[in-house]
């Protein structure tokens, strides 16, 4: 999918009250490469999307902000907006077995609410870009997560910490309604995030330490498809240019906002110590849970 420059050019004409030759000017180029460009006569250059785009950016002009909101305005009944940050770009139809396995829910089409969300976590990719997502979920099985032991122990087995416990009963019970669904809306967990479910896992945090210290990273929602029904329901409706200063802008937003999050478990780590369980009880539950499945089992064969 190539980006709609041609629009974007006119937009960013329209807003600054620029003339062709005034905007050719400012950007070092001329005024036929714009008139050319906005009647789609001659693709952009590299040289061209950059400037144009870094120029709107220093002038405060948003111009994938405001697409979000007209995209907004012109959903329907049972659509949403999503969006999805690539380092580079879509290639090809949307496959849900190309991602990692080790991703938060293993393999799948993951996207985001919001563009500050899908960008955040592609800005420190020189050729990144934001897809927006329209979704219809009709008719689709959903699985909903929050922050609490069931996602935490999820997000644990398909990152790969509970491998010892892989073939557990309940941990396979987990894995199962994780699968049993289209598609699922759980909280993001980043690296930072899940930093601090191996705190969790490694015994130095409790469940409910590590519950508000993730609670209070507040990184937003994310939507994973999962199977070929919930992938036909969605459809890409355009694809946003990030120019290097726009790149740079909300790298910083989220340098700032990790520190921010950093503070908060410091805080939570303090409030919440010594309530809850830790991985050890937990696990000692599970081994319990699984002598007596062995116990039943060895009655019954004998019986």
């Amino acid at each position: 999918m190539e980006y709609n420059f041609s629009e974007d050019l006119k937009s960013i004409r329209e807003i600054l009250g620029f003339s062709q030759s005034e905007l050719a000017e400012k950007i070092g180029v001329e005024q036929v490469t714009i008139s050319r460009t906005e009647l789609k006569k001659t693709e952009p250059s590299a040289r061209l999307l950059e400037a144009v785009y870094s120029f709107a950016f220093d002038k405060n002009i948003k111009i994938n902000k405001l697409k979000e909101m007209f995209w907004r305005d012109d959903l329907g009944a049972n659509e949403k907006l999503l969006f999805h940050g690539a380092k580079t770009e879509i290639d090809g139809e949307i496959d849900i077995h190309k991602g990692r396995k080790n991703n938060d829910f293993g393999q799948g089409f993951y996207t985001g609410e919001s563009y500050e969300q899908a960008i955040s976590f592609v800005s420190g990719f020189g050729n990144s870009s934001v897809y927006y997502i329209r979704f219809d979920d009709r008719d689709l099985k959903c699985k909903r997560y929050e922050v609490n032991q069931e996602w935490m122990m999820t997000i644990a087995y398909y990152r790969g910490t509970l491998d010892e416990y892989k073939d557990h009963p309940a941990v396979k019970a987990l894995i199962e309604q994780s699968r049993n669904c289209d598609y699922i809306i759980a909280p993001i967990a980043d690296n930072r995030m899940f930093q601090i479910i191996n705190s969790f896992i490694a015994g130095d945090l409790t469940d409910e330490q590590c519950k508000h210290c993730l609670a209070a990273t507040n990184l937003g929602m994310q939507y994973i498809f999962l199977t070929e029904k919930a992938v036909s329901q969605i459809k890409l409706t355009e694809r946003c240019y990030i120019s290097n200063n726009e790149r740079e802008y909300y790298k910083n937003i989220r340098l700032e906002e990790s520190k921010l999050g950093d503070d908060k478990v410091k805080l939570a780590k303090r409030q919440y110590r010594g309530q809850g369980r830790y991985i050890d009880k937990i696990k000692n539950y599970i081994e319990q849970t699984n002598d007596t499945n062995s116990s039943l089992r060895d009655a019954n064969s004998i019986d």
